[in-house]
């Protein structure tokens, strides 16, 4: 198993994309189903990932968030080695919805 090359994170967005386009899709905003979003979203991004097969520990935060001109803030930090961990977010939008995943690869 290797560490991933440069150019990889393209495959890690991709997993990102596909994730929550299977989850949320087209879908309007709807409180009821957000819990089942972020669930599927979440699971299906770790999912992905492992399938990669590289020696990682993955950690995947989801938001999601209807579009109605709140703000919202986040923030995140990690004590890592620059050389063989990393992150990666993808922000996401429908006409109704707000996603933002993300994802900390940590080295084994």
């Amino acid at each position: 198993m290797d560490e991933f090359q440069p150019g990889e994170e393209l495959i890690v967005c991709a997993c990102y994309q596909q994730a929550i386009e299977g989850a949320i899709g087209g879908n309007t905003y709807q409180h009821s189903k957000v819990n089942q979003w972020t669930t599927s979203v979440v699971e299906q991004t770790l999912s992905q990932l492992t399938k990669l097969g590289k020696p990682f520990k993955y950690i995947v935060t989801c938001v999601i968030m209807q579009k109605n001109g709140a703000g919202l803030h986040t923030a995140s930090s990690c004590f890592w080695d620059n050389s063989s961990d990393g992150t990666c977010t993808v922000r996401w939008e429908n006409k109704t919805v707000y996603c933002i995943v993300s994802a900390f690869g940590l080295a084994i």
